[in-house]
C-alpha cells in the first residue's frame, strides 16, 4: 500500500499544474482511499477485504497512468528523488527518537525527586550523632567481602543493596561502600538508616571528600566533551581511583547502580585472578547484542593506538567487576590511566565514556569471568534469553531503558521491583508504585 501511494504521487507530479483530467481526479481519490486503508491496517495489524479491494482499484488506476506516462527515465529519476527525501525524513526521525530516548534515560522521575526531598528533610531533622550507620569497625577489614557502588539514585542504591543482601549466604560479611554527591548523600543515608540491610555493613560517603585525588594526580575527575551526564559525571570516573580510595583492601567488587543481584556473590572474591587486575565478563561474541569490537570505540587510525593495541582483543563490560587492588597498585595503572587521559585530551583517540579508556587502561590486565556472573542488555534489548536470565548471578539494565523509568522494558521490571519497598509511606506519598 505504501508503494502504491508513492507511485501514485509520483505520477501526479507529471501532470500539468491545475490539471483536472479524469485520471488525475481518479489518482487523487485512490491515493486517499489507500492511505485510509493503510492507516486502518496499521491499527488493526491486518488487511481487511475492503482494503484489498481498494488496493486492486489503485493498481488498475496505476496501470492506466503507466500507459499514459511511459517516460521511464523521468519516472525513475522522480522516484529516486522521492526515495531519498523519504529516507532523509526517516533518518531525521530516528535521530530525534534516539535523542528523546537518551533524554528520557537521563531524567529523574518526579516520584524519585519527591522521595529524595522527603528523605533529605528527615535526615537533617536528626541529631548529628544519630546520622551514622552501624558496624563502622568493619569498613577496613580486608577479610570481609567489600563492594563499591557509585550512584546518585537513592532507589537504585537500595535495590543493589537489598538484592545483594537477600541472596547472600553470609550477609554479615558484606561491606558496601556507597559513594554519591553531596546533594544525594542525605537521602541515601536516611533511606539506609530507616531501612537497614540486616547484618550487612553500609557506608555512604560524598565524592567531595575525595577532592584530594585532583591534587594528587593534578587532574579533574569530571570529563568534558559530552552533554550526557553519564559520560561527564565524576562518579562515573571514580572507578579509576579504587586503590587510592580503599588503600587497606585487597579485593573489591564494583557494581553499577543499575544492576540486580540474583545469586550469592561470595565465590567472586575467591576467584584466582592469575596476576590480572580486573575480572569482567567479555563482550566479544559476534551475533550477541552486547558484542563490541575494540575499534568501535577506540580510534585505530591513530598510529599511537594502532602500535599499542590489537583491535581484535576481546572486549569486556563494566557493571560487575572484581578488582585486585594490590595488583593494580603494583602495575601503577592509575598513573597509566592519566597518561592515556592526557593523550585523549590532545586528539580523538576514543569515544566519550569510561568504557573505551577502561579497555586501554586494563589492556592485558583483565581476566574473563564466566558469562553467568553478569548478564547484560536489560536496558536496551527486549530479546535477552530466558535461560541466560535464569542462570545469571547479576542482571544489568545497561542502556537508557532503566527499570525505574516509564520507558523501561516492562517484562524485565519485576526482577528490579522485587527489591523495592513499595509499601514504604514515602514511596506511597510520592506516588512511586509497582
Amino acid at each position: 500500500m505504501k508503494d502504491q501511494v508513492i507511485r501514485g504521487k509520483a505520477y501526479l507530479t507529471f501532470t500539468p499544474a491545475n490539471s483536472s483530467s479524469h485520471l488525475v481526479k481518479e489518482l487523487k481519490i485512490r491515493i486517499k482511499e489507500v492511505e485510509r486503508a493503510l492507516s486502518q491496517s496499521i491499527k488493526d495489524s491486518r488487511v481487511s477485504k475492503g482494503s484489498l479491494q481498494k488496493m486492486k482499484a489503485m493498481e488498475s488506476t496505476l496501470s492506466k497512468a503507466s500507459r499514459l506516462y511511459p517516460d521511464c527515465a523521468a519516472m525513475i529519476k522522480k522516484l529516486r528523488t522521492m526515495t531519498y527525501n523519504a529516507e532523509e525524513q526517516v533518518r531525521l526521525q530516528r535521530n530525534q527518537e534516539s535523542f528523546l530516548r537518551a533524554l528520557g534515560g537521563r531524567t529523574i522521575p518526579k516520584g524519585l525527586h519527591c522521595l529524595s526531598m522527603r528523605l533529605t528533610a528527615e535526615y537533617f531533622a536528626l541529631e548529628p550523632e544519630d546520622r551514622g550507620l552501624p558496624y563502622k569497625h568493619k569498613l577496613l577489614d580486608p577479610d570481609l567481602l567489600h563492594l563499591a557502588v557509585f550512584s546518585d539514585n537513592v532507589l537504585a542504591c537500595a535495590v543493589v543493596v537489598n538484592s545483594t543482601v537477600s541472596t547472600a549466604k553470609e550477609p554479615e560479611r558484606l561491606v558496601f561502600h556507597i559513594v554519591t554527591d553531596s546533594l544525594n548523600l542525605p537521602a541515601i543515608s536516611m533511606w539506609l538508616l530507616s531501612n537497614p540491610p540486616g547484618k550487612a555493613t553500609v557506608h555512604v560517603e560524598s565524592i567531595e571528600s575525595f577532592q584530594w585525588l585532583t591534587t594528587k594526580y593534578n587532574a579533574t575527575l569530571q570529563r568534558e566533551g559530552s552533554v550526557d551526564p553519564r559520560y561527564t559525571s565524576e562518579l562515573n570516573y571514580l572507578r579509576f581511583y579504587l586503590p587510592d580510595i580503599f588503600p587497606y583492601l585487597n579485593k573489591i567488587v564494583l557494581l553499577d547502580h543499575d544492576v540486580v543481584v540474583k545469586k550469592d556473590l561470595t565465590r567472586l572474591w575467591s576467584i584466582n585472578m592469575r596476576g590480572k587486575v580486573n575480572g569482567a565478563v567479555q563482550t566479544c561474541n559476534e551475533g550477541e547484542p552486547s558484542f563490541r569490537r575494540m575499534d568501535m570505540l577506540v580510534n585505530f587510525t591513530d598510529p599511537m593506538v594502532a602500535k599499542r593495541f590489537d583491535a581484535n582483543t576481546c572486549t569486556w563490560a563494566f557493571g560487575v567487576n572484581l578488582f585486585d587492588l594490590q595488583a593494580w597498585k603494583q602495575r601503577n595503572l592509575t598513573v597509566l590511566y592519566h597518561k592515556y587521559l592526557h593523550w585523549g585530551n590532545q586528539r580523538p583517540l576514543w569515544k566519550t565514556g569510561s568504557l573505551p579508556i577502561g579497555w586501554v587502561t586494563f589492556y592485558k590486565h583483565t581476566l574473563a569471568l564466566e558469562k553467568s556472573w553478569h548478564v547484560l542488555g536489560l536496558g536496551y534489548d527486549s530479546g535477552v534469553r530466558e535461560e541466560d536470565i535464569d542462570e545469571a548471578a547479576v542482571l544489568h539494565y545497561d542502556g537508557v531503558l532503566k527499570p525505574w523509568l516509564d520507558i523501561g522494558i516492562e517484562k524485565y521490571k519485576p526482577y528490579w521491583r522485587k527489591h523495592v519497598k513499595y509499601e514504604h509511606p514515602y514511596l506511597q506519598q510520592c506516588n512511586v508504585r509497582d
